[in-house]
């Protein structure tokens, strides 16, 4: 092999590298659901991205949403984008907001980032 071919074969190993590095480090970002409905206050009206396996999907009319469990805990993901199946793993971009609180209950969900 010349010197020519060892490096093309360096730049694609390099690049592929750097590729797995980024995806694995996308997974790394998402945020354990627990640490979300542990502490609400902290995340309320911030993004977050979440990954895990989905549980449960609704719809009527106005009001669509699925459930997202990881290995932690699961979450509520209201969205308007069409609902993905059940058993579909998937990482969801989206803002924490409480959805109602009755005594000491609360419900906290996240509101999935509109498609651009």
């Amino acid at each position: 092999m010349n010197f020519r071919e060892n490096c093309h074969y360096r730049i694609a190993a390099l690049i592929l590298s750097v590729s797995i590095l980024v995806i694995g480090c996308n997974s790394l970002s998402a945020t354990p659901i627990n640490r979300i409905l542990e502490n609400p206050r902290e995340y309320s009206g911030k993004t977050v991205t979440i990954s895990g396996k989905v549980t449960e999907v609704f719809s009527l009319v106005f009001v669509k949403y699925f459930v997202v469990e990881d290995k932690t805990a699961e979450i509520v993901v209201v969205t308007n984008k069409p609902l993905p199946r059940e058993g579909t793993k998937i990482m969801v971009k989206g803002t924490v907001e409480e959805a109602f609180s009755i005594g000491d209950k609360q419900l906290v969900v996240i509101v999935e980032e509109e498609a651009k």
